[in-house]
């Protein structure tokens, strides 16, 4: 299974968002870039990858831990941001961060605990996927229009660990589906 857990923005949220990514999708650059869709918006806090079932078990066990360790935060998505000059177009966030941050390397200890390879650790950044391109785009106008935009805030109370189903049609433009497998309630989250 590929897996990774995340933070899952609540669905009007969400809808806030998608009213700004309508905008961008009106720039000139749009046409450069491939547009992720809004029901797998999420933030993620660790990358998995291919999990090996038996795996998952433990991995859940130490997820559960993990989220029951961190109290609940607030929450905005805010602003936006690039990587790879343009191949990926991104929301980010304000408020908890720190906790954010925190509970992201909770949830890569609790993989590596857990006996799944995570890769080469990178720090942390929040960010929300809106666009991808596989060539370098220049997206300043997109992050112009991101600067000025902030989400309600919201209380991040849970974890959730969530299984990408990858396209497999060969449809241009197809998009991953995700599925949550595992959701855990934040330390506070009563």
């Amino acid at each position: 299974m590929r897996l990774f857990a995340a933070v899952l923005p609540p669905q009007d949220v969400t809808e806030e968002l998608a009213s700004v990514v309508a905008e961008l999708r009106k720039l000139p650059v749009a046409e450069a870039l491939r547009w992720t869709g809004v029901p797998g918006w999420h933030f993620t806090l660790a990358f998995y990858g291919e999990v090996d079932e038996d795996a998952v078990p433990e991995l859940s066990e130490r997820l559960e831990r993990a989220a029951r360790r961190t109290a609940r935060f607030p929450l905005a998505v805010h602003g936006g941001g690039q990587f790879g000059h343009g191949r990926a177009l991104w929301a980010g966030a304000s408020g908890g961060l720190p906790v954010l941050r925190l509970l992201a390397e909770r949830a890569e200890a609790a993989a590596r605990r857990a006996g799944v390879d995570t890769g080469e650790h990178r720090r942390y950044k929040a960010h929300l996927t809106v666009a991808r391109s596989r060539e370098a785009v220049d997206v300043r106008p997109c992050l112009e229009v991101l600067a000025g935009f902030t989400s309600r805030t919201w209380t991040v109370d849970e974890l959730a660990l969530v299984r990408s189903n990858l396209p497999g049609s060969g449809v241009p433009g197809e998009q991953p589906r995700y599925e949550v497998v595992g959701r855990w309630p934040l330390g506070g989250a009563g």
